[in-house]
């Protein structure tokens, strides 16, 4: 038979392995997922769309109504510029972030990730050509380093990856860091791609600050960001980028030689869920209790340390003082009932675990009893 394309070949696929619905009765703590309901007017709006024959082709960056929608939401929740016709809503902020390295890089190019990163940031680079250079953040608290990310920069770099709040560490960079990463890029004329997805989930005192609104940085920020986390709605696979002009040309040109656009029923259901501002506060509110509840009831088992997640919905614990690798930590808690992520298998991420607390408390709780049944009582 034919032979695949070479460009597969050792492509990585991030956390997948230790993603697989695991057997009956263990708890799982892996997936990156809201635990709620997608509030019910989303799915009115998603039932009607289809009940009025929205199934037809239609504006390929997402319904002119849909695009301006976001640009208020934007300027109201983030304080970003971002006109209606520079705005391209895609399949997933995933896409979003394969058409952001598309634009931003070329084959051989260099782009720069703060690692640990999430899982599908290297693989989508690779899988394009470029190259992904880890510079990796402090690790006791997962913010940047400024100096070690000018140090990386050569005359192949192109573009400097944010993810604020990470996924996997919770870290939420400071207004001052964002703004430093700014500067260097500003002065090295690089661009910034800022994964904004978990943008709404912010748990410590300073503010969330996209680039884009610094001096120096709109000019060269692609922002992405969607609707999966803060309104519990995955699987609709809905997202959006912005950015300058030019670069949101390009976006255009890669969605319709791609994905042509959302599906068009979906497009009232994303106006609509914007308007749903009581479900993410509650969402929040729920989000804030069970992360109490995870790092409380982690820090108190023996070898475990919890850096506080300052944002999203994970914990990144460091297990070396268990003695156990992270990957024989995951072996051992997936015996004991446990499901969730050695870190190893993303650069930088060797000896810490990623929990995931967007889950009922009661799981939380049964998940925490086996831990401590496991590493205290035998």
């Amino acid at each position: 038979m034919p032979r695949v394309s070479s460009r597969f070949e050792g492509l990585g696929v991030g956390f997948a392995p230790y993603l697989q619905p695991p057997g009956p009765g263990v708890v799982r703590w892996t997936v990156g997922e809201p635990g709620f309901d997608t509030p019910s007017p989303i799915i009115d709006a998603a039932i009607n769309g289809l009940k009025e024959g929205k199934t037809k082709y239609t504006r390929g960056p997402g319904s002119l109504e849909l695009c301006e929608a976001v640009s208020v939401y934007l300027k109201e929740h983030h304080g970003i510029e971002a006109p209606a016709d520079e705005i391209v809503v895609t399949p997933g902020a995933k896409q979003a972030l394969l058409y952001s390295f598309l634009i931003t890089t070329m084959p051989g190019d260099e782009a720069i990730l703060l690692s640990p990163s999430w899982a599908s940031y290297e693989p989508m680079l690779d899988f394009i050509g470029a190259s992904p250079v880890h510079v990796k953040v402090n690790m006791e608290n997962f913010h940047p380093d400024l100096e070690a990310i000018r140090e990386a920069i050569t005359d192949k770099t192109t573009m400097i990856l944010i993810n604020s709040p990470c996924n996997p560490t919770g870290a939420v960079f400071t207004p001052e860091e964002i703004g430093g990463i700014v500067e260097i890029a500003s002065e090295n004329d690089l661009w910034i791609v800022s994964d904004e997805i978990y943008a709404r989930m912010i748990w410590v005192d300073w503010p969330h600050v996209s680039p884009s609104t610094l001096p120096g940085g709109r000019e060269r920020t692609i922002v992405v960001n969607g609707w999966s986390k803060s309104w519990a709605m995955t699987g609709m696979r809905v997202g959006f980028l912005t950015g300058p002009s030019e670069a949101m040309k390009a976006a255009v040109k890669s969605q319709a030689n791609s994905a042509s656009h959302i599906p068009t029923f979906m497009m009232d259901a994303a106006r609509v869920a914007l308007e749903c501002e009581d479900s993410v506060d509650e969402f929040n509110q729920e989000y804030l209790k069970r992360r109490d509840l995870m790092m409380e009831g982690l820090s108190s088992l023996p070898g475990i340390r919890v850096p506080e997640p300052e944002g999203a919905f994970y914990v990144f614990a460091d297990v070396t003082g268990t003695g156990m690798s992270d990957v024989e930590f995951a072996d051992g808690a997936l015996e004991a009932g446990v499901q969730l992520i050695p870190a190893s298998l993303i650069t930088g991420g060797e000896g810490f675990v990623r929990v995931s607390y967007a889950v009922d408390e009661g799981v939380i709780e049964e998940g925490l009893r086996r831990l401590r049944s496991w590493l205290v009582e035998e």
